[in-house]
């Protein structure tokens, strides 16, 4: 049986006994609850006595979690299995198993929970900031790796057939580009030689301050459930300031650049032309071009529906999910160029589809791959950087085309408020966060034209009557 002890004010202990252990010493479970001190006495004696009850069942069951003797990383188990996996969206838990396990529980991930205090997270933070804490870690290559190959006697197209590497890729690295870990651990394994043997290592520097804000969401979320939950009584993470992080202006082509871009595209795939025309002219993520079908478009009202979104999480595969949120299930009216476009789309894919024959899997999606199944949903911006850097255009990445998008519509004066619908923001003030860069333009031009519409002079005087 629970018993409660009064401490001080309105503050109870609530004390559960499990028997005892192996050395003949009680176990005891004890949690402090704190009540609303206009109860009646009453009252307080029913919530103690239903506090009590509960906390029996939580002993009793092994679900009451203990702040004093847990550790952080321990409590993530549970914040996973009872929270994360069942309320979070998987590529956000994917990134989110990802920050825990490479930063931020080797970091905390022993500390007790009740003992973890602001100073902890700080020194965290400050230890993000320094150099050499990015885990994409690049790669050149030494002379000895030319010595190598040249003992071994094998050719580019050897060491890309036992690595897994293009040769494409080697051969850049001969010409002294730098390439990721993951390319240095495929060839020094091909090659039976120690990576530092072979490649020099580049000082990847520190985190940016966006990131280590991430880290501190991530945290503090985990903090508001363990506070939520009753295992510790206030949030450590909520006295600590996130990192400053300065805002830039999202990547974007300005029109004459947009209007250059595309005409690039007469020249490539028509599949990839037709993406990157809906991506700009839609404003939609890379995921909702990727999961778009052939049913979302609508012909005869010019009309595009966005209702879901591809993705790709490793171990995982590819898979169809929601929007981002409600407000992202939008219906856009689209321009007749690009309508005309996808219709000139349609019949081409058709003419794939014939060709294939019984190996095409018809799953009603407009980009597919050869076989008519979904397109990897990375596949579109994989190449849109290769086309990007063939023609020497702006380091204006895929999702930039959806900046593109809003810069040129307020630069047009559409207002915010359509901006935002179309491109699926629950309300107008993220825009004008996102976008607030963009709208000093039409607001400078408003304030010419007020210049321009009254003539006279400001300075002179009115003349008297």
């Amino acid at each position: 049986m629970a018993s409660i002890e009064k401490r001080s004010g309105n503050t109870y202990r609530i004390t559960v006994s499990q028997g005892y252990d192996s050395d003949g010493n009680k176990i005891r479970k004890q949690k402090t609850i704190t009540l609303d001190p206009g109860l009646t006495k009453k009252k307080i004696e029913d919530e103690l006595n239903k506090q009590a009850v509960l906390f029996e069942r939580e002993v009793e069951n092994g679900t009451y979690l203990d702040g004093s003797k847990l550790t952080f990383a321990e409590f993530t188990v549970r914040w996973r299995k009872d929270y994360a996996e069942k309320q979070l969206e998987p590529k956000t838990f994917h990134r989110y198993e990802d920050m825990l396990n490479s930063r931020i529980l080797p970091a905390i991930g022993h500390l007790k929970l009740g003992k973890l205090q602001p100073t902890h997270l700080l020194q965290f933070y400050d230890n993000l900031g320094e150099s050499g804490i990015r885990r994409d870690v690049k790669y050149s290559l030494k002379p000895e790796f030319n010595d190598l190959m040249k003992q071994k006697k094998l050719r580019i197209v050897d060491l890309s057939r036992l690595s897994g590497i293009s040769d494409k890729t080697i051969m850049r690295a001969r010409s002294g580009n730098t390439f990721s870990s993951k390319t240095a651990s495929a060839l020094s394994s091909a090659l039976e030689v120690k990576l530092e043997i072979l490649f020099h290592v580049h000082d990847t520097g520190p985190l940016s301050g966006q990131s280590v804000k991430h880290h501190h969401r991530l945290i503090s979320s985990i903090l508001t459930c363990a506070v939520q939950w009753q295992c510790i009584l206030s949030n450590p993470a909520e006295r600590v300031k996130p990192p400053k992080v300065d805002k830039n202006e999202a990547a974007h082509f300005e029109e004459d650049m947009t209007e250059y871009m595309l005409s690039l595209l007469d020249d490539e795939p028509l599949k990839y032309k037709t993406m990157v025309y809906v991506a700009v002219y839609s404003g939609s993520r890379l995921g909702e071009v990727s999961g778009l079908e052939w049913s979302d478009i609508d012909f005869e009202k010019n009309l595009l529906q966005v209702c879901r979104a591809s993705q790709y999480i490793p171990g995982k595969g590819i898979f169809t999910k929601g929007p981002k949120n409600e407000s992202s299930k939008r219906i856009i009216t689209m321009p007749a160029l690009v309508m005309d476009l996808l219709k000139q789309y349609k019949a081409w894919q058709n003419e794939e589809r014939l060709k294939c024959g019984d190996l095409w899997e018809d799953q009603n999606r407009l980009f597919t791959k050869w076989n008519g199944k979904p397109i990897f949903p990375t596949t579109p911006s994989t190449w849109y950087r290769k086309f990007r850097r063939k023609h020497n255009l702006p380091d204006v990445k895929f999702h930039g085309l959806r900046h593109t998008n809003a810069s040129l519509l307020i630069g047009q004066g559409v207002d915010v408020q359509t901006v935002a619908k179309r491109l699926g923001h629950t309300k107008a003030t993220t825009t004008t966060s996102i976008y607030s860069h963009f709208l000093k333009r039409p607001d400078q031009e408003a304030a010419d034209k007020l210049q321009n519409l009254f003539k006279k002079n400001p300075i002179a005087k009115p003349k008297e009557a």
